[in-house]
């Protein structure tokens, strides 16, 4: 189901891309491209496909919305010399996205630098019709915002089970994406770090299916 926001026809993904129809422009957040090599460096080893995945299910959400334009909204790779180490894999699959889609990159605090031979071109933060696009949310703009950063997910209590699953958080004015990343994490939409990122009544969005559900949440005080 699509969202309407701040007058623009946005439709959210159950893989965690939004889809801006308008525009033909798909965004996505939080990519932590090589993150599992960073932790195997230290000593922490993790299953070294992560970003393999995470390009697979953009490849397919690029073949689901038919998108011409790649928005990645920050912390794209998991650290600046990231890009240095994707496997030929991985870079045969960005080189695949970028010919059938023009790829803009925003700095996240995790990829304040990135590789000069990465496909497409790279942004501190985009206006792009009435929206702003960047990686944290800025409290203080009261500008309509689309950003990443927090990596939000919701948890729901149902016959003694906890299910939790990533999800949107939507504002008044924000709308802060999951993280698309396979080994991303996230946070729940409870913490005071989303209250004190959105300001006013905040609801998560889960995509279940070809529905948007909807759960107004209560957050801690910042």
């Amino acid at each position: 189901m699509p969202l309407l926001f701040s007058g623009e026809t946005l439709q959210p993904l159950p893989c965690g891309a939004l889809f801006w129809p308008a525009r033909g422009t798909l965004l996505v957040a939080d990519l932590h491209l090589e993150k599992a090599s960073y932790f195997a460096a230290r000593g922490w080893p993790l299953p070294p496909w992560d970003s393999d995945a995470t390009l697979i299910r953009l490849q397919a959400a690029l073949d689901r919305t038919g998108a011409r334009t790649v928005i990645a909204l920050g912390d794209s790779f998991h650290d600046s010399a990231g890009p240095a180490r994707l496997p030929a894999s991985a870079q045969l699959r960005l080189a695949q996205i970028a010919r059938r889609a023009d790829i803009q990159w925003i700095t996240g605090n995790h990829d304040a630098r990135r590789g000069d031979d990465l496909p497409g071109t790279m942004h501190n933060e985009i206006m792009l019709g009435p929206l702003v696009l960047r990686h944290e949310a800025e409290p203080g703009d009261a500008r309509p915002e689309l950003s990443g950063h927090f990596h939000p997910k919701l948890t729901v209590r149902m016959k003694g089970r906890a299910i939790r699953r990533r999800c949107f958080a939507l504002g008044a004015t924000k709308l802060v994406l999951p993280a698309y990343g396979s080994l991303a994490g996230g946070l729940d939409i409870n913490s005071p770090a989303f209250a004190a990122a959105i300001p006013g009544p905040l609801v998560a969005l889960v995509c279940e299916g070809e529905r948007l559900l909807r759960f107004p949440v209560t957050a801690c005080a910042a």
